[in-house]
């Protein structure tokens, strides 16, 4: 196999050196690099440089004499640049990471490039390993399409030096932050509950110096563990007790997938977000993509959030596509890739497809978006694909020209298409019914009230923290709450189990919980972790396996009534009307003090602290659950209560400091416990 490999190379080599391109000009953005003394682009350390990025508009073309006219120049500044990638290092072709610098080369200079959102992290993709040269960039646009984050990409070609170097896929690297994976900043002392729930970026993945092994998950092929690796935080800055909790959540996921637990409280719907693990498994099933699961496999986790799957990563060998030149050939149109003897990754994702009820939802969810006008529908990947061919057909010629690597793209796409007319008709075959879960009745909760851009006073100097959200039940029946959330990252908060709401009454959810009840004089329900965007976001409320029961996007721009940071928030007219159409919005300054509008507060009284044997814990109201945790967040017991009041026995505890939860219907409440 390695005399195969080094054969191709050896002639892919001799191909190239007996080969010169004069490039003038391109339908596409034009990037060259230059780096410093013109050495060669290593491996690592990365190597500083110039880039300039020469684009003059849409739908314009663009001429690499442009590179000294400043109009037509998308970035014109400073680099430092590496090879990067695993497999694709053994193709002459090289794909890039690399880092927009300021003037200083050393500070990061975040910019906009190319239209895509301001960061200093970017990926040269080289198409590696890929006839099409369209595989990775179909399947980041349809995972955007049916709704999930993944890295944004542009079409490029790329001059290194002077020297033509070919097709590119600019596109974002997997990051923390707000324009890509929107999760909270971690340190390393947010080692306590409820700091030490997030934010989180693992992956499943090959390891080198770089990226150790944090743990291994045990595959249904034995031998076959895979390997999981910290991406955020840095695996040189994740501390033990990070480190601990992080892996405690995947184990509660695979023990709760394993035994078919549902239940909304301690089953596998209350450690992950169910909607982001179909939409992952249904690009990895559609595309068969070789290394889904085992490899590139991202999970990410917000504060105090759900466990989430993706964004969708390194999609080259997908779409019938593999390293055939290493004797693989792996995509297929008949098999799931979680169960096809190869790359099948942890036992969670098997154990997940062949419980009745995730399987039920992960059907809906296919089926829906298969149907005509959909993004999964045959005819409308054909037509993506037609209009990305046609994007790239001049410059592909180039490529292949340079490379050798696109000998027949018109038969590469039309193979492709008739692969993906089979494997849709397959999945639709095989992924099972979907009956069960297709009209599931959600509880009539209503986004009535929307505070995201308070105004400041000298009482009340941070705006941050006295967002606040209603929540009201308009039906006629007492809804209970356990598993209902707000779905996706950037603004998290998921109701306690065993927490209700009356009828007509409301939850009022704060960010921050002493600043409301300060300003209002009531207590909210809870707290909400991270804050409402001050531009407007989408807010998803939703059950504990993603159906959802209300959503409103929000805006601080027209027709939007103005609530923005002038002491306004906005109001629904009429709970019963459609809060989605904006003329049912106004904007309102109303004081908050109705009864109706939220619920009395618990009163709660915990003694002797501290505490050596027996912890008594007091309250005004029904006390339903009491969670013990230690100082680093993981759960020690969980006692169901339903009285007024108990005695925690915390005599065979150590000595320290202890978090205890109290749930009840009132919401909520968190105390810090030292125990002798």
């Amino acid at each position: 196999m390695k005399r195969c490999l080094n054969l191709v190379c050896v002639l892919l080599c001799f191909y190239i050196s007996s080969y010169s391109q004069s490039f003038t000009d391109s339908n596409l953005p034009i990037v060259l690099i230059n780096t410093d003394g013109g050495v060669e682009i290593p491996d690592s350390p990365r190597v500083l440089a110039t880039m300039k990025i020469i684009y003059r508009g849409k739908g314009l073309r663009n001429y690499v004499i442009d590179q000294n006219t400043a109009g037509y120049l998308n970035y014109n500044g400073r680099i430092n640049i590496e090879i990067r990638g695993s497999s694709s290092q053994a193709l002459p072709k090289k794909q890039f990471g690399l880092t927009t610098l300021k003037a200083d080369n050393t500070s990061n200079n975040n910019v906009m490039l190319l239209g895509l959102p301001s960061d200093n992290d970017w990926i040269l993709n080289a198409l590696g390993f890929e006839p099409s040269l369209i595989r990775d960039y179909l399947c980041f646009n349809l995972s955007r399409m049916i709704g999930e984050y993944a890295s944004r990409t542009v079409y490029c070609e790329v001059m290194i030096n002077g020297s033509y170097n070919g097709l590119y896929v600019l596109q974002e690297k997997i990051k923390q932050g707000p324009g890509r994976i929107d999760i909270m900043r971690m340190g390393t002392l947010d080692n306590t509950y409820p700091s030490v729930t997030g934010g989180y970026i693992l992956k499943a993945d090959k390891t080198n110096a770089d990226d150790p092994v944090a743990w291994t998950m045990s595959s249904y092929l034995g031998s076959n563990d895979v390997t999981f690796i910290h991406s955020y935080p840095n695996p040189e800055d994740v501390t033990p007790q990070q480190d601990n909790y992080i892996h405690s959540e995947f184990e509660k996921l695979s023990n709760t997938a394993s035994t078919g637990n549902t239940s909304l409280d301690s089953g596998y719907p209350s450690v992950i977000d169910i909607p982001s693990f179909v939409d992952f498994m249904i690009i990895s099933e559609i595309s068969a993509n070789a290394d889904a699961y085992q490899f590139s496999t991202f999970f990410h986790k917000d504060r105090n959030g759900k466990l989430r799957a993706g964004p969708i990563w390194d999609n080259n060998l997908t779409f019938g596509n593999d390293l055939f030149i290493w004797n693989f050939d792996r995509s297929k149109t008949y098999t799931w890739q979680f169960d096809n003897g190869d790359n099948e990754g942890p036992k969670f994702w098997k154990d997940l497809f062949t419980n009745p009820v995730f399987r039920c939802y992960l059907s809906k969810r296919w089926n829906q978006l298969i149907q005509p006008g959909q993004p999964l529908n045959l005819s409308v990947i054909d037509t993506l694909i037609d209009r990305t061919i046609a994007t790239i057909s001049e410059a592909a010629v180039r490529e292949n020209e340079r490379w050798g690597t696109v000998s027949n793209l018109l038969m590469e796409i039309n193979n492709m298409k008739e692969w993906l007319n089979q494997r849709i008709s397959w999945m639709t075959t095989n992924i099972g019914p979907y009956s069960d879960c297709s009209n599931v009745e959600t509880p009539s909760l209503v986004i009535t009230k929307i505070m995201y851009n308070p105004n400041t006073s000298v009482d009340f100097p941070i705006s941050s923290d006295q967002e606040f959200i209603e929540i009201q039940n308009t039906g006629n029946k007492t809804i209970d709450l356990t598993g209902v959330y707000f779905n996706g990252t950037g603004f998290v908060y998921q109701f306690p189990a065993n927490s209700e709401i009356s009828p007509g009454l409301t939850k009022i959810l704060a960010s921050n919980s002493e600043v409301f009840t300060a300003k209002y004089g009531i207590h909210p329900f809870g707290q909400f972790t991270r804050n409402l965007s001050d531009n407007g976001e989408k807010l998803i409320l939703a059950d504990g396996f993603g159906n959802i029961i209300d959503s409103v996007r929000y805006s601080n721009l027209p027709p939007w009534p103005d609530a923005d940071g002038n002491g306004y928030y906005l109001q629904l007219i009429d709970p019963n009307s459609d809060n989605s159409i904006v003329t049912n919005w106004t904007a309102s300054t109303n004081t908050i003090v109705s009864v109706k509008e939220t619920e009395n507060s618990m009163k709660l009284k915990f003694y002797p602290t501290p505490v050596k044997d027996n912890l008594t814990i007091e309250s005004s109201g029904t006390i339903k659950i009491v969670e013990l945790f230690d100082f680093q967040g993981r759960l020690i017991r969980r006692i169901d209560v339903n009285s007024e009041i108990y005695k925690l026995d915390m005599s065979s505890c150590s000595q320290g400091i202890y978090m205890i939860m109290v749930i009840s219907p009132e919401g909520n409440f968190i105390k810090k416990i030292i125990k002798e």
